[in-house]
C-alpha cells in the first residue's frame, strides 16, 4: 500500500517539529529557575549521639522549631544511632546542614569541610569517670582490667578514657554503647564497673540523688557549637547568628534554650576550635 503525503500535512508536521523543538530549548532554559534555590532548601540539624535517638529528638525539636522560624525554611533534626555511624555522617559533604556538636567534630568540618562556626554553648566542658557510690574506686588505674563503658569512638569520651591508660598491657576492658544514659545505667545496675560520661549530665544526675561518684574529669575543651555548611548563604547563616546570640532575650529563644537545658548561646568562630580535631589523628588516624 503506497502512503501519499500532501503538501498541508508537510507544512503541519514542520510546525510541529519547530514547536516540539522550541519547546525543548524554552524547558532547557527555564529548568535552573524551576530547580528549588538553595536558600529554599529545607535545613537539617544534625545532633551528635550523646542522648538516644528518640530523646535527641525530643529535646532538640525546639531549636529546630526556632531555626526554622527565624530562617522561615523548614528545619528537620537528624538523629544517628552510635558516633560511628555519626562520624560516617561527619565525613560526608551535604548541603543544607547545622551541626551541634563536640568541639573535635566542630574543628574538623571547619578545617576540612569549610564549615562557618557561628555560636557555643558558654564556657567549656570536660568528661567524668563514675562509678556506682558502691563501688569504692579512687584512681582510674584501679580500673584496669575492669569493665569501663564509655561512647564509641570517635567521641570524645572514648578518646579521653584511652588517654588515662597509656600503658597497652594495663587497660581496662572497654564497653561501648551507644548513649549516655546507657552507659549511666549499666553503672547503677553493676554491669560496668566504670562509665565515662559528659561532666554536665553526671553533674544533674548527683544533684538529683543519682547514687553515683566522680572517680576523675579530664581537662575541659571548648563547648559544643553550632556550625553550617557552606552552602548556606550568609544572610540564613547570618539570621541563625543573630537568633542564637539573642535567644536569652527573646521569648521564644528563652522557651527554646529551657528545653534543650541550656543557658545560652556565645559568639563563636573557627578559630576557638583550632587544632582541637587534632585528637581524632592521634587515637583513630583520622
Amino acid at each position: 500500500m503506497t502512503h501519499s503525503v500532501t503538501l498541508t500535512g508537510c507544512k503541519q508536521n514542520g510546525i510541529a517539529r519547530q514547536l516540539i523543538i522550541l519547546l525543548g530549548l524554552w524547558t532547557g532554559f527555564l529548568s535552573p529557575a524551576l530547580a528549588l534555590p538553595t536558600s529554599d532548601q529545607e535545613l537539617v540539624l544534625a545532633i551528635q549521639p550523646i542522648l538516644s535517638e528518640e530523646k535527641t529528638r525530643t529535646a532538640y525539636q525546639p531549636l529546630a522549631n526556632y531555626l526554622q522560624k527565624v530562617t522561615g525554611r523548614k528545619c528537620t533534626i537528624k538523629t544517628t544511632p552510635n558516633f560511628l555511624a555519626y562520624w560516617s555522617e561527619v565525613t560526608r559533604n551535604r548541603e543544607s546542614m547545622i551541626y551541634m556538636d563536640a568541639a573535635h567534630f566542630t574543628a574538623y568540618r571547619a578545617r576540612k569541610q569549610g564549615y562557618h562556626v557561628l555560636a557555643k554553648i558558654p564556657d567549656a566542658v570536660s568528661y567524668s569517670l563514675i562509678v556506682n557510690d558502691s563501688n569504692l574506686v579512687f584512681d582510674p588505674t584501679e580500673l584496669t582490667a575492669k569493665r569501663v563503658a564509655t561512647l564509641g569512638a570517635p567521641s570524645i569520651g572514648a578518646a579521653r578514657l584511652s588517654g588515662m591508660f597509656p600503658n597497652p598491657v594495663r587497660q581496662p576492658i572497654i564497653v561501648e554503647v551507644d548513649n549516655a544514659e546507657m552507659g549511666i545505667r549499666m553503672v547503677l545496675e553493676n554491669k560496668v564497673d566504670a562509665a565515662i560520661i559528659p561532666t554536665p549530665i553526671v553533674s544533674r544526675l548527683m544533684s538529683q540523688g543519682t547514687p553515683i561518684n566522680v572517680v576523675t574529669t579530664t581537662e575541659p575543651m571548648p563547648h559544643i557549637a553550632v556550625s553550617t555548611s557552606p552552602d548556606i548563604d550568609a544572610a540564613t547563616a547570618s539570621k541563625i547568628r543573630q537568633a542564637l546570640l539573642e535567644a536569652s532575650n527573646r521569648t521564644d529563644g528563652q522557651a527554646m534554650l529551657k528545653n534543650i537545658g541550656f543557658p545560652k548561646f556565645d559568639p563563636a568562630n573557627s578559630n576557638i576550635y583550632k587544632n582541637q580535631d587534632n585528637i581524632l589523628k592521634t587515637y583513630w588516624g583520622f
